[in-house]
């Protein structure tokens, strides 16, 4: 009997230090307490970095190597394969995102995609993107396309009809999640606009004032889970390495005041968060720093297993393997002969796609360090950002 009650005394203070330590655990770190959030549906906002069809719905669509590494073809998506928002949603085991603007195929019973490639927060000063200009969608006309679908999906479940099963549920605007991943093209319209890093740095306070308008905008049509992105070092990219050969590099070969210029932007962007998260208390707005994530593919390729970071995969000529008269699947004269610009061996080895944008494996290397919370503000992981706090 002693033996017994012994043991059962230690089964007891055994249970009760497990009590104990799982409360202080809860207490010292929150998260652990929060229950996971179930998005049905996700809302897009952004350029080419999340582009999933809008920009080919409207203009010249991309060619081969494009979607090359996943779809084995050109998908709307300046890349080898999947971008960052392929793998949120995967994450929540959606279909990937359907273009607002693509009228083939389209399915939005699990939310749309209004981001397009060439895409800004202001109002752009030309706007015929297959000229070099920029795309007429910017972020509010963006606004404009969600409003209307928010309006109109709910009339045609009403009608019913074929069409009505490949709308979103009313609740869905409620719940969804609204992410956000825009701001490097109003950069770089200041960079090829011939402004001077001074003046494109005197133009972020407007950008992010707009961006600030249109984002409240969207929470009073109902959205309640914010997950915005902040924009990356641009000064890493070979479109700004090549046609700005000049500036000045940091060690590891990126223009310095070209990535300066993000960083600033980056800082009020996150700045204006903080203010949507005073004025909105009943939102969740997480601010995500995939500036760090990326340029630490650039810092330190080898530790995360990529190689020539500032390289392009697909790409012809110079250092960078980049040439804005010879993009990735255009067809280019050289000695004579005709040829494609095609994609390199490996792709899953390389940084850059195309000069401007991401490969495939870079994209799913950066989801997976934002989605754990490490680096975001407040520091949540994808799967909790419909909490409006830690605790």
């Amino acid at each position: 009997m002693e033996l017994f009650s012994t043991t059962s005394l230690s089964m007891t203070n055994l249970s009760s230090f497990c009590l104990v330590f799982f409360a202080l655990f809860t207490i010292f770190n929150p998260i652990s307490a929060l229950k996971s959030c179930e998005f049905p549906a996700i809302f897009n906002f952004g350029d080419s970095n999340s582009d999933t069809g809008g920009f080919v719905a409207s203009f010249p669509p991309l060619n081969s190597p494009y979607g090359e590494t996943y779809f084995h073809m050109p998908a709307g998506r300046f890349s080898d394969g999947r971008m960052i928002i392929d793998f949120v949603a995967k994450s929540f085991d959606l279909s990937f995102l359907s273009a607002y603007l693509d009228s083939l195929g389209t399915n939005f019973t699990v939310g749309a995609n209004f981001a397009t490639a060439s895409s800004t927060i202001t109002l752009p000063t030309t706007v015929i993107p297959a000229n070099n200009g920029f795309s007429p969608f910017y972020l509010r006309v963006q606004y404009n396309q969600f409003e209307q679908l928010k309006g109109r999906s709910q009339l045609i479940r009403k009608q019913g009809g074929v069409f009505a099963q490949l709308m979103p549920m009313e609740e869905y605007f409620h719940k969804a999640l609204y992410t956000f991943d825009i701001g490097q093209n109003d950069l770089g319209a200041g960079f090829f606009g011939n402004k001077s890093i001074e003046e494109v740095n005197a133009s972020v306070p407007n950008i992010v004032n707009t961006f600030l308008t249109d984002v409240k905008s969207i929470y009073n049509l109902g959205a309640r889970s914010f997950w915005i992105h902040n924009t990356g070092p641009i000064g890493c990219l070979g479109y700004i390495l090549v046609n700005f050969p000049s500036a000045e590099k940091d060690s590891v070969g990126c223009a310095k005041s070209y990535n300066e210029v993000a960083q600033y932007f980056n800082h009020e962007l996150k700045e204006t968060v903080l203010q949507l998260r005073k004025d909105f208390p009943s939102a969740a707005f997480t601010y995500v720093d995939v500036y760090s994530v990326k340029y630490s593919l650039f810092n330190e390729p080898q530790k995360h297993g990529f190689e020539l970071p500032l390289v392009a995969c697909c790409g012809y000529g110079g250092l960078y393997n980049y040439n804005s008269s010879a993009g990735c699947g255009s067809t280019i004269t050289v000695n004579g002969t005709q040829i494609t610009v095609g994609s390199c061996d490996d792709p899953s080895v390389l940084v850059v796609w195309d000069g401007i944008h991401y490969t495939e494996a870079a994209n799913k290397f950066v989801f997976e360090q934002i989605s754990t919370g490490a680096f975001s503000d407040p520091p949540v992981p994808l799967n909790l950002a419909c909490h409006r706090t830690l605790g």
